[in-house]
């Protein structure tokens, strides 16, 4: 199950988070370098979707403004059950799309005017149903737990290069504690990552189930994958700790960008979707 194995991710850093912290000096260090990561991911959780949307310049819309794209999300929240959540607008070329909210009371979807120029009413509506299973799987919120463990597991790595790097009456002291600041970071940052493809891979199915038609966000990625990765997202260079929020990754400036990717990869999306329409009995070509 998809929940089992975030459980068993959150589990890992959590144990990372455990092994780290009584290294650097038992329990008291530990609890308040959590108790630090917490509060900043706390104020993250309840205005994260203020700062994105307005890193981004996204612009809220109502009927009137983007009638197709409006109704589109409209059709889909009423299939899905789900209070309509907030629509926005990014003027930015990259086709691309997020959802963002603390829950779906307090949700709102964005999508790039590059995707609504670039795909079709169909695929639009895959991306949508998409970011709605998002919302309705509480990402946010599980990325955010996510998020305050890592933070707390940096933080941690940071107290051990300082107290225990800087004992200089071992030399193991020093070596294990350069060792803690960079280890410790990566392997959250890992486990990080691992979390947000699972979530990925979840969002694609029940996204699918929301329209109906999983072909059409199997269309939609073959599209984003092969334009987005032509076209530069110049706000999420600058601010790459949001890419994770994107339904296809926004970043391919650097060599490393695909090994560091917070996605999983297009093709094997794409496979999973068009194995789940051959589920329902449909076949590409069908509408």
């Amino acid at each position: 199950m998809p929940y089992a194995r975030t459980a068993v991710l959150l589990a890992a850093m959590t144990g990372l988070f455990l092994a780290i912290g009584f290294f650097v000096g038992g329990q008291s260090g530990m609890l308040i370098a959590l108790a630090v990561a917490a509060g900043m991911n706390l104020f993250a959780y309840w205005n994260s979707d203020k700062v994105v949307l307005r890193l981004y310049g996204a612009r809220e819309v109502s009927r009137a403004d983007a009638p197709d794209l409006v109704g589109i999300v409209e059709q889909l929240a009423s299939r899905a059950n789900m209070p309509m959540p907030r629509v926005y607008v990014i003027e930015n070329e990259q086709p691309n799309a997020f959802a963002t909210g603390r829950n779906p009371q307090n949700a709102a979807v964005a999508a790039t005017t590059g995707l609504l120029r670039h795909l079709t009413s169909e695929e639009v509506a895959g991306v949508m149903a998409h970011e709605l299973a998002h919302v309705r799987n509480r990402d946010t919120l599980i990325m955010t737990i996510t998020a305050t463990i890592a933070g707390a597991i940096s933080m941690l790595a940071n107290f051990a290069f300082m107290f225990r790097g800087n004992d200089n009456r071992s030399p193991v002291g020093p070596i294990l504690g350069i060792a803690a600041m960079v280890i410790g970071p990566i392997a959250a940052m890992l486990v990080q990552m691992a979390v947000s493809r699972s979530r990925e891979y979840e969002a694609d199915k029940v996204g699918a189930e929301i329209s109906g038609q999983p072909l059409w966000l199997a269309s939609a990625l073959h599209k984003l994958g092969r334009l987005s990765g032509r076209i530069d997202n110049p706000q999420a260079e600058a601010a790459p700790a949001t890419a994770h929020l994107f339904i296809v990754n926004p970043l391919h400036r650097g060599a490393l960008g695909g090994l560091f990717s917070t996605h999983p990869s297009l093709e094997k999306r794409i496979e999973r979707l068009h194995a789940l329409a051959a589920t329902m009995g449909q076949q590409p070509g069908d509408r």
